[in-house]
């Protein structure tokens, strides 16, 4: 199976549920947008929003490299809460795993994110953020692809 997700462009649909310390599950719903540029570089940006407003949307701004063929690649990305972050994913044949961490940051927050490919238009994504040994937030949820 190959993927969709990332490796071609494509406007993403994203529906699922919030979790945050402390607190109940709370519907979060998204865009994201890849897009493909000349050497093997990509872009993506994704906004999360919680339509009853719950908490503050939250955006991301990737920009990162993965050469045809390649099984894993880095990436930069401009997140709405975190700042500066860096990551790295991998292409597993069934999921896409990427970590990030902050740059600069005192209270050494971090994430990861699993997208496992149910078929050409559906993926299932898991992810967290950490603040040290601990999570702060996760997330899972349904991207579905609109078109591309």
């Amino acid at each position: 199976m190959a993927h969709t997700f990332l490796l071609e462009q494509g406007r993403w649909r994203l529906e699922g549920n919030w979790l945050e310390r402390h607190s109940m599950p709370i519907v979060v719903t998204g865009r994201t947008i890849v897009a493909w540029g000349q050497d093997n570089w990509y872009s993506m940006v994704t906004k999360f929003t919680f339509p009853n407003q719950e908490r503050d949307d939250i955006t991301f701004q990737y920009r990162g490299r993965l050469d045809g063929g390649e099984r894993q690649y880095t990436f930069v990305l401009q997140h709405s809460e975190l700042g500066r972050v860096e990551g790295e994913g991998w292409i597993t044949p069934e999921s896409i795993v990427q970590r990030y961490w902050t740059l600069n940051d005192k209270q050494r927050r971090s994430g990861f994110e699993t997208l496992h490919r149910v078929d050409d238009r559906k993926y299932y994504l898991s992810s967290a953020m950490m603040a040290g040994l601990h999570l702060t937030s996760a997330m899972d949820a349904t991207l579905e692809l609109q078109y591309s």
